[in-house]
């Protein structure tokens, strides 16, 4: 059923609206998780450590998908709010095509630099053969996982979340299965992880391929005969690129982590960051799925000037962030044993390293909804700028700055310590631009929607 945006969503509706978005983004978090269960189960700790050095090279070049979606998914939805729907489905279709041949491209380009980057960052040995090993199959399916992401967002906008989650779901079960068979059964170690990450990959983003290609799909939007015109890709590009700042600062951020991780401890402290990365990536997942989930409707509403229903979607929206902030928090600091369990319980000096460093790392979960929200709001309102300065301020500048100098002052414990004043500056940020905008877009509680462009 296709779910229209135009109407008033209680919370119970809001929460229907993006509960499939939330589980996309949890299931497509699974991959590396289930990667890292089957690799250090049963090939073991350097492998696992592999996965954490290759995986964020291949974020990196992914993330374009995000951009286009987000920024794209945007500007189609605004479309559509100014009732422009034939205008929408050319829009949809010309970034779509952008981002297959933006992800052929730079997966030649990851192919090529690959090596490089992990000997840049500490990788030697066994551990950068294996690095490699994964990161040059995974690179194999980047288009598709490009459009994965991209197709994530456009669900919601294209009024079929439900149908997003199924894809995913799908997808994750050929990864688990193949990561079984190929790792469990065939013995190929990390080759065979690798290799049923990227046929995961191609089924999640091949099958909304297809389904949008089909002329009569039940959805909003399809995938149309168009020419490419580069200011509405530019604009979408731009708008989304505060994701793509993001999840590139993201991936930095965790080579940056590696590296100080090899430099103060060793390949230890690179497994355990794994583990910690693994569980904490399904609990931002949350978070990242409301905000991409709601985003469409904050930018329906905004294009047809409903600044009613805009201040009722932020006012919900902050308010789950702050009743899922601590929930998160308590139950990381409850379960940080049994989940470091399920990937070092073979290693009892690690296991108890990763458990204590997980319980420092938690307080990050009470702060990072804010920021992750505030980007996104900003993107649905076609304010590219605001929303790439949090992503890149948060990461890059605070967290990045954090990792760097909290070692010096409290050693390891620094480490961790480092992603919570990260996030607890970013969120100050973010409360400070949310209340400069309240006019300007019209979710204050005097403002007036503004005509800014996207």
């Amino acid at each position: 059923m296709t779910q229209d945006m135009n109407r008033h969503f209680s919370m119970s509706a809001l929460l229907k609206y993006t509960f499939p978005t939330i589980c996309m983004m949890i299931f497509t978090s699974l991959y590396e998780v289930v990667d890292g269960f089957f690799v250090s189960n049963f090939v073991g700790k350097t492998a696992l450590a592999a996965v954490n050095l290759a995986w964020p090279v291949v974020m990196i070049l992914a993330t374009i998908g995000l951009m286009t979606g987000t920024g794209g998914s945007a500007l189609v939805a605004k479309t559509r709010g100014e009732g422009d729907d034939e205008k929408a489905n050319r829009y949809f279709s010309m970034l779509v095509i952008f981002t297959i041949v933006l992800a052929v491209m730079l997966a030649v380009i990851g192919q090529l630099i690959l090596v490089p980057l992990l000997e840049a960052f500490g990788a030697q040995g066994a551990l950068l053969d294996e690095s490699v090993i994964y990161g040059r199959w995974v690179l194999l399916a980047l288009p598709f996982y490009a459009l994965q992401f991209a197709f994530q967002i456009f669900y919601s906008t294209a009024g079929k979340p439900n149908y997003g989650f199924y894809v995913i779901v799908a997808a994750g079960v050929v990864n688990v299965v193949l990561d079984w068979l190929f790792i469990c059964v065939f013995g190929w170690g990390i080759a065979g992880g690798a290799i049923a990450t990227a046929l995961g990959q191609v089924v999640g983003g091949l099958i909304p391929l297809v389904y949008f290609l089909r002329k009569h799909n039940s959805s909003l939007l399809r995938l149309v005969r168009t020419r490419l015109e580069w200011r509405p890709i530019g604009r979408s590009c731009l708008n989304g690129c505060s994701e793509l700042v993001s999840n590139i600062a993201m991936s930095l951020t965790t080579m940056l982590y590696n590296f100080q991780l090899m430099r103060y401890i060793g390949e230890d402290g690179v497994a355990a960051f794994s583990v910690i990365g693994y569980t904490a990536m399904i609990f931002a997942a949350i978070f990242m799925g409301y905000a991409l989930g709601s985003s469409p409707l904050m930018s329906y509403q905004y294009g047809a000037r409903n600044r009613k229903e805009m201040r009722s979607i932020l006012l919900k929206s902050l308010g789950f962030i702050g009743v899922g902030s601590v929930f998160m928090f308590l139950a990381a600091e409850w379960l940080a044993g049994p989940l470091s369990a399920i990937f070092v319980s073979y290693d009892a000096a690690l296991l108890e390293f990763t458990v204590n460093a997980y319980q420092i790392y938690a307080f990050a979960f009470l702060i990072m909804g804010i920021p992750i929200y505030a980007s996104a709001l900003f993107t649905s309102l076609g304010n590219g700028i605001v929303s790439a300065i949090i992503a890149f301020l948060r990461t890059l500048v605070f967290e990045c700055g954090a990792v760097l100098l909290l070692p010096l002052i409290l050693g390891i414990d620094g480490i961790w310590l480092s992603v919570t004043v990260g996030e607890l500056a970013a969120a100050i940020l973010s409360i400070c631009f949310m209340v400069a905008f309240r006019k300007r877009y019209g979710y204050g509680k005097r403002g007036v929607v503004g005509n800014s462009k996207m």
